[in-house]
């Protein structure tokens, strides 16, 4: 098991733009039995309510939603290049069809109400503080709504970031 520091949020020196955009993240959560974890590459960093907070989103249909809407904590799990396609297969493949995680090689760490994974360089262990769903009517801009051709709106977690573990 790696060797991790606990770091404070605004500690973190990764660019989140490219940690999130680019390198992409796995959105875990826990219903206390099972485990559940879908890539992501939407979501952010900042603060809000006098709260460190990240955000992130998923969409209803995925498998991962149950879990997040199950559990009031979830982790934001970020890797090195060298685990790109096992992030493709996260967001390819759903853990209602397969033990993902095992296929990927990936060594769950179960710390409280938190699951992450061994092989992350960076993960932030977050409270859910507030949830929503995404509504049409809410967009001022009109052509994301090409991102939702199916109607299928993503829910939106904002959350208080608890810790930031920073493997060494």
């Amino acid at each position: 098991m790696k060797e991790r520091k606990i770091i404070a949020p605004e500690a973190l020196q990764s660019n989140t733009f490219e940690m999130i955009g680019k390198d992409w993240m796995l959105i875990t959560a826990s219903n206390g039995e099972k485990t559940n974890t879908m890539t992501a590459s939407w979501g952010g960093f900042g603060v809000l309510w006098n709260k460190p907070v990240c955000f992130c989103f998923v969409r209803p249909q995925r498998y991962t939603h149950e879990f997040t809407e199950q559990s009031d904590r979830l982790t934001l799990s970020f890797f090195g290049g060298e685990y790109k396609k096992e992030l493709g297969y996260c967001g390819r493949t759903s853990g209602r069809d397969t033990d993902k995680i095992a296929d990927c090689g990936f060594d769950e760490i179960k710390d409280g109400e938190y699951s992450y994974f061994d092989q992350a360089k960076i993960v932030i262990c977050a409270r859910k503080l507030y949830r929503d769903l995404l509504r049409e009517d809410g967009f001022v801009d009109r052509d994301l709504l090409s991102n939702y051709s199916a109607g299928d709106y993503h829910t939106v977690y904002v959350c208080e970031i608890e810790k930031v573990l920073v493997a060494e």
